[in-house]
């Protein structure tokens, strides 16, 4: 019995020996390239003017990188603008799943394909394209560096034009119809869109797919006569984004066809571009989009799958409309942040107040763990204003 515990201590002792020593020859291995990849929707062009550097170019978002074992990934968007990347430039590098890409960021790697807006340099052109790709890497030695597919974004400079006075036709132009939520068939609420320059209008629009999601640009408020349909900017030689269609209604208006939601819808008469894109900010803010986050905001819930984002409307206003709820009292809680994911990053009801805000009366302190805000009116969509500069924050019920 002795020498069969003695024997029994060996084979342990082995077995232990050997666990170590598996251990030890431990490689993570990745995904197999390729497995990466964006998951956000890029715009069918990109146009860059000096005017709009400060603003949001493209958000690039992806999915996670999957590795055998639980380990913290640093994702680097890199760029190329010959292709093959042998010129590989780093953006920027995160833990998350987003980097923010701005008009100016763009401008400078349009500067290094060549490309330039100015009519009288025929050698050079002022549309080209731009390559970009995602590489994910683990910490540790010995991990497998994983690669996505690389993506083109066209980039165009709109070419200057000789002009005294406005670069645009009009200085404005509208939209109504039923695929514009806020604005409907009709003139109480028209969609502005307005010239940014070199014959380019351009404006943050809500749009909607559901039911006739038709409408139609009008170069006066209130004229039904002055409607331009999707014939019009067709036999026009306009190039249009794809999500936009002929309604085949009475009056060929135009139809969204793509996911509802917040776009960036541009003009540009210059080039004869119709193209939609991630939403812009249009003033000077500190950040470009506040997020909002909570059980108050049911679009967003407690989660940055799908935050409310608050975009720079003005010199120091943010603004936007949200879908709030108040279940008497109970799931009616949120929170700005000045970063997506970045929970430190937030600004709860105390800092407003301490900073001299008047608040709306519907909202309060939720004094919950994080005296998060409490929306306490009716539920519904409304418009939230930010104002920095007035130090308020304003609803206005939809």
């Amino acid at each position: 019995m002795k020498n069969f515990k003695i024997f029994s201590l060996f084979i342990l002792a082995m077995i232990g020996l050997n666990s170590c020593e598996t251990d030890d020859d431990v490689v993570f291995i990745a995904q197999a390239p390729g497995a990466l990849d964006f998951s956000n929707s890029f715009s069918d062009a990109y146009i860059l003017t000096s005017a709009t550097a400060a603003n949001l170019g493209e958000r690039f978002t992806w999915n996670s990188a999957s590795y055998d074992v639980p380990t913290a990934v640093t994702y680097e968007l890199q760029s190329s603008v010959i292709g093959d990347f042998t010129d590989m430039n780093v953006i920027g590098s995160t833990f998350g799943n987003e980097i923010a890409v701005t008009i100016g960021d763009l401008l400078s790697l349009a500067a290094q394909a060549g490309l330039d807006n100015d009519p009288t340099t025929e050698e050079k052109p002022n549309t080209g394209q731009v390559w970009f790709r995602l590489k994910a890497s683990i910490g540790t030695t010995g991990g497998e560096e994983v690669y996505s597919n690389a993506k083109a974004l066209t980039l165009v400079l709109p070419e200057s034009i000789d002009v005294e006075d406005n670069v645009c036709e009009f200085d404005q132009l509208f939209a109504v119809g039923a695929g514009l939520p806020t604005a409907g068939w009709g003139w109480g609420s028209p969609v502005v869109f307005t010239c940014v320059g070199n014959g380019v209008y351009s404006g943050n629009v809500e749009l909607t797919s559901d039911g006739d999601a038709n409408f139609r640009f009008f170069t006066e408020a209130t004229n039904w006569d002055s409607g331009r349909n999707y014939p019009y900017y067709e036999n026009a030689g306009y190039t249009i984004d794809e999500q936009l269609v002929n309604a085949g209604d009475g009056d060929s208006n135009f139809q969204f066809t793509g996911t509802s939601g917040f776009y960036n819808l541009q003009i540009d008469d210059v080039n004869k571009t119709i193209t939609l894109g991630e939403p812009q900010a249009t003033g000077t803010c500190e950040v470009d989009i506040l997020y909002a986050v909570g059980a108050g905001l049911p679009s967003a819930g407690w989660g940055w799958a799908s935050p409310v984002e608050l975009l720079c409307s003005g010199d120091g206003i943010w603004s936007g409309n949200v879908e709030l709820q108040n279940n008497e009292g109970a799931d009616n809680n949120f929170r700005f942040f000045t970063e997506a994911t970045n929970w430190d990053s937030g600004r709860n009801y105390p800092f407003y107040v301490n900073e001299g805000y008047t608040i709306d009366s519907n909202l309060i302190n939720a004094e919950d763990g994080d005296s998060n805000f409490a929306f306490m009116g009716t539920s519904g969509t409304y418009f939230l204003t930010i104002n920095t500069v007035a130090k308020t924050i304003t609803l206005e019920q939809l």
